[in-house]
């Protein structure tokens, strides 16, 4: 690959451990709850986002606004590089493998194997995130996508969500302009734009929510179809963006603006990975993600909600670089969406309380998707219930910073993360599972079993593996990822019919509960 048009990987660690970032002494939780206001965007890549890379090409002010007045997470983690698992996880605090809901909903493919069996629904026995703060008091608003069910009785209003705008069994839309097609989902006049109606909705439920005489907090989870495929935008920002590219406007693409990944697997064909960001139509689709934070925000401020409100910022899965129409790059992090690198589960992650955290912090701390259900409670005065299995651990120390959150910071760095992937999804990637614990990170391959060791505080973009160089640790971590295998039940690849049997580790059986 050519060098990246990009922040070295020490640039971006050296900004991401500047812990200059938190603050120096603790911030009081309000008496009041907070409201939470949770965006989460389809795909959208960490480096896609000026907060997360300076170099990027694409423009996002308000998205940067909100990470000044937050804390932004350099290792925000998905618990999956794909979409429904990570929107499982969410929900529940819950890794997605404890019940096998491991690849986006209704995605099955083969090829020297057969994949894992697939869970496509989120159980209506799971204790959602929006059941738990409903009945602590909360009302409770669902836009966007969903993804997390193949039938109405699986969608938001069965999963703990007073309101339902936008969300069903598809993830993805079947139009960015009206008509939507789209069952929970009222068309709006000819053309109009799907994020920008979400927006629309979401700014009157705000309204709403500002009037209400019990002055109950809400929870708005506003889950954007938006950067997702099909790449559709307004002409006038797609011309403005060939115009910033140099391009003409449906110009195809250079082929000196991608490169290569080198094979994990014998391949006859290479991985083709785009390495500039210049895709003038996905660049349009991140303006109106912006424009719609910005509105969001300024309403915030205008309600005079702003300083109790949580808002959360995230994306389900990597930047979509290596398929599916190329569009963005994530240099110098490696991968994309349906890969185990970090270019497929680092996430572009923001979480703002002003009533508590400082303004323009920055950690390090690794955290992940199951982490938001417990932290989410705990800022609400809402009890995680004890029955309840749950993986996440709740980083609101951190968010208050002081002694308190140093320690939190430490606690995360010396914890596993672990991910399982026993698909091969349509951009590319491998089956497999990965550890993480502080700067290291193991990534195993489910057709051979093969390891590899990356240590990401000297290379984010995992070109370097140390498996030779560092057998005890490889073992080490390995056995913990195989005892992880066992506690949560994982289920891995099989033979084809008349076909070699695949990989198996070796693994205690677990409850998967």
């Amino acid at each position: 690959m050519r060098p990246a048009r990009y922040p070295t990987p020490r640039a971006v660690l050296a900004a991401a451990v500047c812990v200059a970032c938190l603050a120096a002494c603790a911030i009081e939780t309000p008496a009041e709850p907070p409201n939470i206001v949770f965006l989460l965007v389809d795909d959208l890549g960490a480096m896609d986002i000026g907060a997360f890379n300076p170099d990027t090409f694409y423009e996002t002010p308000n998205i940067d606004r909100l990470a000044a007045g937050g804390v932004r997470f350099t290792r925000g983690y998905a618990a999956n590089p794909v979409c429904s698992p990570t929107r499982y996880s969410i929900m529940t605090g819950r890794y997605p493998t404890r019940v096998g809901a491991t690849n986006y909903f209704a995605g099955r493919r083969q090829e020297k194997y057969a994949p894992a069996p697939l869970n496509d629904r989120m159980p209506l026995g799971e204790y959602t995130l929006a059941e738990a703060l409903r009945d602590g008091g909360y009302s409770t608003a669902f836009l966007g996508k969903w993804h997390l069910g193949p039938t109405e009785e699986f969608w938001p209003p069965a999963q703990g969500f007073d309101v339902n705008v936008g969300g069903h069994r598809g993830g993805m839309p079947r139009s960015y302009f009206s008509p939507y097609s789209n069952p929970t989902l009222e068309d709006g006049p000819e053309n109009e734009h799907l994020t920008a109606r979400l927006t629309d909705e979401t700014l009157a439920l705000l309204d709403g929510y500002a009037a209400d005489e019990e002055g109950r907090p809400f929870l708005v989870y506003l889950s954007y179809y938006t950067v997702h495929t099909p790449l559709r935008a307004p002409p006038d920002l797609i011309a403005k963006y060939a115009g910033k590219a140099g391009v003409e406007v449906g110009a195809p693409d250079d082929p000196a603006d991608f490169g290569d990944e080198e094979q994990v697997w014998p391949r006859d064909e290479p991985r083709r990975v785009r390495e500039v960001q210049n895709h003038a139509v996905y660049a349009a689709m991140v303006e109106t993600l912006d424009t719609s934070v910005g509105r969001i925000l300024d309403r915030l401020d205008a309600l005079d909600l702003a300083e109790n409100t949580i808002v959360v910022f995230f994306s389900d899965n990597g930047g979509l670089s290596t398929a599916e129409g190329w569009p963005t790059s994530n240099l110098p992090l490696r991968g994309g969406k349906g890969w185990l690198y970090e270019g497929g589960i680092r996430e572009p992650m923001i979480v703002r309380w002003p009533a508590v955290g400082a303004a323009g912090s920055v950690t390090a701390a690794p955290v992940i998707s199951t982490d938001f259900y417990p932290t989410l409670l705990e800022a609400a005065g809402v009890d995680v219930r004890p029955e309840i299995k749950i993986d996440g651990s709740s980083f609101l120390d951190i968010l208050r910073g002081g002694d308190a959150g140093s320690a939190a910071v430490a606690a995360a760095s010396e914890r596993d993360l672990f991910w399982h992937y026993p698909h091969y999804g349509n951009q590319g990637g491998f089956p497999g599972g990965a550890i993480a614990r502080g700067a290291y990170k193991l990534v195993e391959r489910y057709e051979d079993g093969q390891v590899h060791l990356y240590d990401l505080e000297t290379d984010v973009g995992e070109r370097n593996d140390l498996a030779t160089e560092e057998p005890e640790r490889v073992a080490e971590m390995r056995a913990r990822l195989h005892a992880w295998y066992g506690e949560v039940g994982a289920e891995f690849l099989s033979a084809l019919p008349d076909g070699p049997a695949p990989w198996r580790p070796p693994m205690q059986a677990g409850d998967g509960g």
